[in-house]
């Protein structure tokens, strides 16, 4: 859940599309602008779409730079909740992109990452507490606010492509999320519950030494290190106010959070020296590092109704901010190749006005 998918972009996407104006804005704006490479995209050449229908999300890039790995829910397909898939990167126009199941096909997934070797996959999932997706929290109930919650079923387990765990790696109660692993391909970070807030964490690859990274009060996750695994970048919510503070207390309590208010943080591997490096209001997540060595990450921030999330770049310490996606819907979850010369992303473009999400591809053409 970099941006707890599951419950981020496709809840997300959901969210941001509920009213009847938005359907209308879609509506209007398929025949004009449906497209895999909007004009102003000129970081992007060579743009492909890789999957078509669903809600597909997070997806990653292998070591090798061969392989991707991602979410995916597709209710007319039977998978009622995101479930894990696989697939080689195609190498040429005419090469199909042909994904595998590689989780358990129960309970709720989330955010997969490879491991160095190439034989093996982390992800979270909450098919211990039950085989069943878990149920979405009743926004009615929470005056319509957008809500994700943060299951206490969820651990982070290792497993191979054939999708057989080997190893449960946490085993705290509470919320145990979002991985990924180091370029260094030493140790991963995650998000967890186990100390009563939402922090990051490392641990090794094995799912020893556990150390915590952050401790300010509010919601710390979707974390990736720098290119060269010394630093972290990451979203982060920091209620301030006494009225914020006891909104989020008492959500956490239930194990809900509301993510309407994040901004861009980063740090060293070990948590020294942190810095918030944006400062735009709303919802700006989904960070990453470029292969130049900038930062590339998800906003919302230019629209007071709060869409189209559109990917923007900016310097390491977030100045020089710009627009380099162009969807009026929603574009996120950046991840560059090992050798820097492509880019993933997800989007709803060409979806054809539906509420599809899918995966794209193409040519990172930087500075």
């Amino acid at each position: 859940m970099k941006f707890l998918l599951s419950l981020p972009v496709i809840g997300l996407f959901f969210w941001l599309h509920t009213s009847k104006e938005t359907e209308q804005v879609t509506k209007n704006m398929v025949a004009v602008n449906d497209t895999v490479h909007f004009e102003g995209e000129d970081h992007f050449t060579n743009v492909r779409q890789l999957t078509f229908g669903g809600d597909n999300a997070e997806a990653y890039f292998s070591f090798d730079g061969k392989y991707i790995v991602y979410q995916r829910t597709d209710p007319k397909n039977g998978i009622q909740c995101d479930q894990i898939w696989m697939g080689k990167v195609p190498e040429s126009a005419d090469e199909a992109f042909i994904p595998k199941l590689v989780s358990t096909g129960t309970g709720r997934t989330t955010c997969a990452y490879f491991y160095p070797d190439g034989k093996h996959i982390v992800y979270g999932s909450t098919h211990l507490g039950s085989k069943e997706c878990p149920p979405v929290p009743d926004r009615k109930k929470y005056g319509n606010k957008y809500i994700w919650p943060i299951y206490e079923s969820f651990d982070i387990f290792k497993a191979d492509l054939n999708g057989k765990i080997v190893k449960q790696l946490t085993k705290s109660k509470g919320y145990d999320a979002e991985a990924v692993v180091s370029p260094k391909g030493d140790k991963m970070v995650f998000t967890s519950m186990r100390d009563g807030d939402l922090d990051l964490y490392t641990m090794d690859l094995n799912g020893r030494n556990v150390n915590r990274i952050t401790t300010s009060l509010g919601y710390d996750g979707g974390a990736w290190f720098s290119p060269d695994g010394t630093k972290l970048i990451w979203r982060a919510s920091r209620p301030k106010s006494e009225i914020e503070i006891k909104e989020y207390k008492e959500l956490l309590a239930q194990n809900l959070v509301a993510p309407t208010n994040m901004e861009v943080w980063t740090a060293n591997v070990d948590g020294t020296d942190a810095k918030q490096i944006t400062n735009l209001g709303q919802a700006n997540w989904a960070p990453n590092y470029t292969p130049e060595g900038k930062v590339i990450f998800c906003s919302n921030h230019e629209y007071k109704r709060g869409f189209p999330f559109n990917m923007y770049l900016a310097n390491a310490d977030g100045s020089n901010i710009q627009k380099i996606s162009r969807d009026k819907g929603f574009d996120a979850f950046p991840m560059f190749s090992p050798n820097g010369k492509r880019i993933v992303f997800c989007s709803n473009r060409n979806n054809g006005g539906t509420r599809d999400t899918n995966i794209f591809i193409a040519d990172w053409k930087g500075e």
